[in-house]
């Protein structure tokens, strides 16, 4: 029994895979920063960087280090809100979370496609991107039935491949610098900083989703709370350190467009470095979409064992306990939508997602009220008073992309009618989920 028990505790998510699934299901490395750079210029971009995370990451990541250490279970924050403030709230919770994701996972097969066409120019052309695309997720999909602790793994070699060519590129800039690099003239272009704010909020986005993995983490109690506050201090390092060594090189912000590390990498060391950078980002839009398709795939299972969804969703495979039919339904599910060429609008989605944050914190805070005597092995110092302060900057950021998102159009309408459309439906949906659960019940007892 004893050897049994610790085989099944060998199977867990160990502290530096969390970490390395946990980076990419918030970042792809210094992939997408391009636009930053070239708008607020190298100081700027650096300043964002620095100054994002604090009010935006750094408050999540104390709540998620919080409640995944007081509650680790399947389904993450679904379970925290569903506890705090019923089975309707956590409802909405998981709804905003799988709304946004529509928009968001489809993009990292497409970005998949997009950097092995620099490689092999003509593979993104007709039916051969769509079927890339589909073998990437195909890939995933084998991949996460192998089980979380498979997916942390795999995340933590993939994290080392990517970061590796920004390594060399950091080092090559510092030893091959220009002392005009520095003093580089303003972009020409107009660069908002709300906009710039966007983009670095998008870049930082998605810790929360690590908490849907809590049942198969070792040591959740310990482990959460070290890897949310390591995991920010290694994606601002990767952030800033490569921008920083690039505003040495005398190469013009101007420049920076999207894809540009791989052109400024063939211009400081040479194609090899190219080619490397453009690997590297295949291997984060792969370990992305991975690290991600393993923490939304909870959410399904986690409602399924609550009669919101339907008993299906619940199924598991024998041996790595994998929730397989939740795995296959949300690949289909972005798979379908690799044809559409949604464009990354990223008010869209921090609009979704930060309402779904939002009642995270509305969580945390009611269970500290309603729940004194939960153990909380890792507590946010200063008390309910401070809990209840730590969401405030990011719904201040959220409302300012809401606003932001009046610009964007989708289906017709602006950004933030949709989204907000999108958050009505949630109501009606769990009306149905609700009713038929019932309806299930009954013919059940009957």
């Amino acid at each position: 029994m004893n050897s049994h028990l610790q085989a099944k505790k060998r199977k867990g998510i160990t502290l530096w895979p969390l970490i390395a699934a946990t980076y990419f299901m918030v970042s792809g490395g210094p992939y997408g920063l391009e636009e930053v750079v070239k708008g607020a210029g190298y100081g700027g971009a650096i300043l964002l960087l620095l100054v994002t995370p604090l009010i935006w990451s750094l408050p999540t990541a104390l709540m998620i280090g919080e409640l995944s250490s007081a509650i680790p279970a399947e389904g993450g924050y679904y379970v925290w809100v569903r506890r705090a403030a019923g089975p309707f709230w956590g409802f909405q919770e998981a709804w905003l979370s799988l709304a946004a994701s529509v928009f968001d996972m489809a993009i990292y097969p497409t970005l998949f496609v997009a950097y092995i066409s620099r490689l092999f120019p003509g593979s993104d052309a007709g039916w051969h991107g769509i079927a890339i695309g589909a073998a990437v997720i195909a890939v995933c999909v084998i991949w996460n039935l192998a089980g979380g602790k498979a997916v942390g793994d795999g995340s933590l070699v993939m994290l080392f491949i990517m970061l590796g060519p920004f390594v060399v590129l950091t080092v090559f800039a510092l030893l091959h610098w220009k002392s005009g690099g520095g003093t580089t003239p303003a972009p020409a272009e107009p660069f908002g900083f709300v906009a710039g704010l966007l983009v670095c909020m998008w870049n930082y986005m998605g810790f929360d989703n690590a908490s849907n993995v809590g049942g198969e983490v070792e040591n959740p109690q310990r482990v959460y709370p070290l890897a949310m506050i390591v995991t920010i201090v290694l994606i601002a390092v990767g952030y800033i350190i490569p921008i920083g060594a690039m505003s040495r090189t005398g190469i013009a912000p101007q420049i920076w467009t999207t894809g540009a590390w791989a052109t400024v990498g063939s211009q400081v060391a040479g194609r090899w470095l190219e080619i490397a950078i453009i690997a590297g980002g295949m291997v984060a839009a792969l370990a992305t979409f991975n690290s991600l398709l393993m923490s939304y795939s909870r959410l399904p299972l986690a409602m399924a064992e609550n009669r919101l969804l339907p008993s299906v969703f619940a199924r598991t495979t024998r041996t790595t306990r994998a929730p397989w039919v939740a795995i296959v339904a949300c690949a289909i599910l972005w798979g379908a939508c690799l044809g559409l060429g949604f464009e990354r609008l990223v008010t869209l989605v921090i609009v979704l997602w930060g309402a779904s944050m939002m009642l995270e914190f509305f969580a945390l805070v009611l269970l500290r009220f309603r729940e004194p005597e939960l153990k909380r092995p890792f507590r946010i110092p200063g008390g309910t008073i401070v809990c209840s302060l730590l969401g405030v900057a990011p719904t201040v950021l959220v409302i300012v992309a809401g606003v932001h998102s009046r610009s964007e159009t989708i289906a017709g309408m602006n950004a933030l009618w949709f989204s907000l459309l999108i958050m009505i439906a949630g109501v009606g949906i769990y009306r149905i989920c609700a009713w038929s659960s019932y309806r299930a019940l009954l013919r059940h007892s009957a």
